[in-house]
């Protein structure tokens, strides 16, 4: 009887806790799709910001946000991806190992502002890339990349001992049986790594405000050495610095809103891929 109490306790908190999360949820998503559907329009997504960014359109914004989200996808997904193969199938089982894990999950907790300055450091003036896309999209790499070994690292792990022997046993090399049997089949845990990175490099604002991002332009991004408009950078803007509050405010909730559906589309491109994979896998 006090074990039956007890699991419909446990099973009442865990639903209040669902119900919780859900009601905030879907509390914000509703409170910036009733403020930014409103100033949606085709010419508010293809036309560029005018009159003082009170008019026009957003659309350097949004060529901007995707320059930086793939390039750091692109910098970060083959480094981080290496690095767990390391961890997982070559490095010796010792306490450097262990200590080098530790330090890139605590990196993952790391305020993004930290990584701007580092970027601001290495990439902006070290490396004289200045404010530009490429110093962005590296920074924005760094930034995710504990996230992505870390979802590599524990979906490497999660593939069977049993499917490593079966490949050593028809004679297959080590590193062919990771490039064919290992890493297609942990390749959906991996892609979540992918879509928790798309998802906070998209929405990052204070990495890019040090290495790539302009308060202003009427021009598209034009090479990596560009710097460029970007969403979260861009709303930021309007609500702090605009001059024309009224007006700024609701194109900050229409860039809020093509944000969000922007990784959506983004993120539900990459659980396509995911379960595609996993299919061939069941």
């Amino acid at each position: 009887m006090k074990a039956e109490i007890t699991q419909k306790i446990g099973f009442f908190l865990l639903i209040a806790a669902l119900a919780i999360t859900i009601l905030f949820l879907g509390s914000i998503l509703y409170f910036i799709t009733v403020n930014g559907v409103k100033v949606l329009s085709w010419q508010f997504l293809t036309d560029i910001p005018r009159k003082a960014m009170t008019a026009g359109g957003v659309a350097p914004a949004i060529v901007g946000t995707l320059y930086l989200t793939l390039g750091s996808i692109l910098f970060s997904l083959p480094l981080g991806l290496i690095t767990a193969i390391y961890l997982v199938e070559y490095s010796p089982k010792n306490i450097i190992v262990n200590i080098l894990r530790m330090s890139i999950n605590n990196l993952a907790g790391v305020p993004s502002v930290v990584f701007g300055l580092f970027g601001l450091a290495v990439f902006v003036k070290f490396f004289g890339f200045g404010v530009s896309i490429l110093a962005g999209s590296l920074t924005l790499s760094i930034l995710i990349l504990p996230n992505i070994i870390s979802a590599s690292y524990e979906a490497l792990v999660a593939v069977p001992r049993s499917l490593r022997e079966a490949s050593y046993a028809l004679g297959a090399t080590q590193w062919q049986t990771i490039k064919n049997i290992v890493v297609p089949t942990a390749l959906p845990g991996i892609l979540t790594g992918v879509i928790l990175g798309i998802g906070r490099a998209a929405g990052e604002t204070a990495p890019i405000l040090f290495t790539a991002a302009t308060f202003y332009t009427n021009r598209y991004p034009v090479s990596p050495m560009s710097e460029c408009m970007a969403l979260p950078y861009h709303i930021y803007a309007l609500m702090t610095e605009g001059t024309h509050p009224d007006q700024q405010k609701m194109i900050a909730f229409g860039c809020a809103l093509i944000l969000l559906l922007l990784v959506l589309c983004i993120s539900a491109l990459a659980i396509y891929l995911r379960e595609k994979q996993r299919r061939k896998y069941v």
